[in-house]
């Protein structure tokens, strides 16, 4: 039961502060309102649930086994996560008469792109690993109980990011601030990938 109680304090932390999934969510809502964001919150969901299901058949014992590939997976992500940070930083940067409201990089977006962006998200698989290796072998309950929580928990964090988006959409209307913005999430996503870097 105490297990449980460290794995849902580990999905809160993970859900709510700042990192690429809540990014990419604040984002989309910021241009698009409160539903533009559901698709990706929905794709983010179901990717950390496919993550999970696919762990736990096996594939967190490779990784676990097989350091090289665990290092080469973050790294690949890590690589990804800057590249659509300096995207950003350069669509932040850009004259003002070449930025529309459409303008920016090409961001994972809807519920496919999203729950392809979690298996190159390292700070999923370090949340769906960390997650399973508190559960002891074949226990079903704590199984379908985590499997719930990888639902009930990143849900409501993601719909905060995005009502967050929403009510910055008006003020981010205005071209200055909104380069203003995507400057600094640029920079923060940069910032994650870095430390996923020196984490892996």
């Amino acid at each position: 039961m105490y297990r449980l109680f460290a794995v849902c304090g580990l999905l809160c932390v993970a859900a709510i502060t700042p990192g690429p999934n809540n990014l990419v969510v604040l984002r989309a809502s910021s241009r698009g309102g409160f539903r533009a964001a559901l698709p990706a919150i929905a794709g983010i969901v179901l990717g950390g649930l496919l993550l999970l299901a696919l762990a736990a058949l096996g594939t967190g014992t490779v990784f676990m086994e097989q350091p090289g590939w665990r290092r080469g997976v973050g790294a690949v992500g890590a690589i990804y996560l800057a590249w659509l940070g300096m995207a950003l930083f350069r669509a932040g940067l850009a004259a003002p008469h070449v930025v529309t409201t459409t303008a920016g990089p090409p961001l994972p977006a809807g519920v496919a792109g999203l729950v392809g962006f979690q298996f190159l998200n390292p700070k999923s698989w370090v949340m769906v690993l960390t997650a399973l290796a508190t559960l002891p072998a074949d226990d079903l309950h704590s199984c379908a109980t985590l499997t719930a929580m990888f639902v009930l928990i990143p849900t409501p964090c993601l719909l905060l990011w995005s009502v967050l988006g929403a009510a910055l959409s008006r003020w981010l209307a205005r071209p200055s601030i909104r380069r203003g913005v995507d400057v600094v999430m640029g920079t923060l996503l940069v910032g994650c990938a870095g430390l996923l870097l020196v984490e892996n």
